[in-house]
């Protein structure tokens, strides 16, 4: 079986990573396009699993949690019915949930915004955690009922409800530009938590980290995902860099995973494509499952 060479195939990564566009990485990386896609559905399928094996029992005091919009294949408004009753095409949702001390991502979820995926985050929220938390989110109505059924009574939640309001000029300038954020209320659903630390600007400012570090989250550009299976695999990719791999500068040159005690050296791309490779050969055994 022909391979690429491991230099190769940790420049491909990285790129994917750092917010180049597959086609991008294709051209400069002087390969086609479906290596580039083989290689990444096999790199978020173990990073993935990595994730799910390793983050647990985590140690934190304050988490936030957020939602970031992007879309698949096309727009809600011009999916067809039948592509977004499958799932295949329209509004993407992605969950995520930051510790604020180490800036740890303790899980992420795919999905709509909606009740039902808001339950299924914060049930995987609340079975990675080791301790009893202060919980914050934003004002969407689906956090109460969700952190309730995971949580129970053990945790101090609160949700951050920010006031927008439209800017009145309707100038090409202003067109994409978000509503102006005018104010905010605290409110406290459950136990006692801190009200100094009631906050979603480290959770929201990753979002945008994200944003930035992924080409297809990019706004108004053709750089959209095409499959919803490939979205969630550059995903997987992204949250392996961002936690194991990437120094933070607000840990001093920690990656979140040290910060957290989950390691004690930052992992490399050499290390990914290593356990992509033995996935690889695992599964051809007939011993490797996920």
């Amino acid at each position: 079986m022909n391979r690429l060479p491991l230099e190769t195939r940790v420049q491909i990564l990285s790129m994917l990573v750092e917010g180049s566009s597959m086609r991008a990485v294709s051209r400069i990386a002087k390969v086609s396009i479906n290596t580039v896609t083989k290689l990444l559905v096999d790199a978020g399928t173990v990073a993935a699993a990595y994730h799910d094996e390793k983050v647990r029992e985590v140690h934190a005091k304050r988490v936030q949690c957020d939602e970031i919009w992007s879309f698949c294949y096309a727009k809600q408004k011009n999916a067809s019915a039948e592509m977004k009753a499958a799932g295949t095409a329209g509004d993407v949702w992605t969950w995520t949930t930051l510790d604020s001390d180490s800036k740890l991502i303790v899980t992420w979820r795919v999905g709509g915004r909606d009740r039902e995926t808001g339950a299924d985050f914060m049930h995987d929220v609340a079975f990675r955690l080791a301790d009893r938390v202060q919980l914050t989110a934003d004002g969407f109505p689906a956090y109460p009922h969700a952190v309730e059924k995971a949580f129970g009574k053990d945790v101090d939640f609160a949700q951050l409800v920010k006031i927008y309001q439209d800017s009145a000029s309707r100038s090409p300038e202003k067109r994409y530009s978000p509503a102006v954020c005018v104010g905010a209320h605290k409110d406290v659903i459950r136990g006692k938590p801190d009200q100094r630390h009631i906050s979603t600007s480290h959770v929201e400012r990753q979002n945008l980290t994200m944003r930035m570090s992924m080409r297809r989250f990019t706004r108004l550009t053709n750089a959209h995902s095409k499959k919803v299976e490939n979205h969630c695999h550059a995903l997987a990719l992204y949250f392996l860099h961002y936690n194991w791999m990437r120094p933070n500068q607000a840990l001093q040159g920690k990656t979140p995973a040290m910060a957290a005690n989950l390691a004690k050296a930052p992992l490399t791309m050499a290390d990914l494509v290593a356990m992509v490779d033995r996935a690889g050969l695992e599964e051809r055994l007939g011993i490797y499952s996920n």
